[in-house]
């Protein structure tokens, strides 16, 4: 996974679970990625757009293993400033993403394929009650597309997942991996 020395950054606090997730991924060979919430980047002075490490660069990371290991990432933002900062980002490895500008829950609700790696950061943090219970909604729509050896990664541990990782653990999913910031999930 060489393609991951370029994220391993002491800025980028949520490298350690990612690394962990592409590890299972391999070992699995998933290869459909779904994202709610894409990595945005950040703007600097003069317009200059720049990773955001405290982002997690999850978009970057999932479209580089896309391409290195013959997978399709899917992302999906509300947001369309997010999605044009995420093609930039992502330019060179354009032909393994789609990028979807929609509500993640519609989104999931009409996303027809099984999900190998499930990713689910849309809504930032900072009222967790609406993120916790919107990112519960898209635990409820998603579970029915995931299968035996699906991973599920839920990023900002105890503001988004308050109720999501209850969800799943009790569809007889189990913590695989957990770092301060993202807990890991599999059958």
């Amino acid at each position: 996974m060489k393609f991951l020395n370029k994220f391993k950054n002491s800025k980028n606090i949520r490298f350690d679970s990612f690394e962990e997730t592409f590890k299972y991924c391999l070992k699995r060979n998933l290869k459909t990625i779904v994202e709610t919430g894409t990595a945005r980047g950040k703007t600097k002075f003069f317009f200059i757009k720049r990773f955001n490490w405290k982002d997690g660069m999850s978009t970057p990371m999932f479209a580089e293993y896309a391409s290195s290991y013959g997978g399709i990432l899917h992302t999906c933002d509300i947001s369309a400033k997010n999605i044009a900062n995420a093609r930039k980002f992502t330019k060179k490895l354009s032909k393994f993403i789609k990028f979807y500008i929609q509500d993640s829950l519609i989104f999931l609700e009409q996303f027809k394929e099984p999900i190998d790696l499930l990713y689910l950061d849309s809504l930032d943090g900072h009222n967790p009650i609406e993120a916790s219970n919107h990112q519960l909604k898209e635990a409820k729509i998603a579970i029915k597309k995931l299968h035996n050896k699906s991973l599920i990664l839920l990023d900002d541990k105890g503001s988004k997942t308050n109720l999501s990782l209850s969800f799943f653990l009790d569809n007889n999913f189990k913590i695989i991996y957990e770092t301060n910031y993202q807990v890991l999930l599999s059958k």
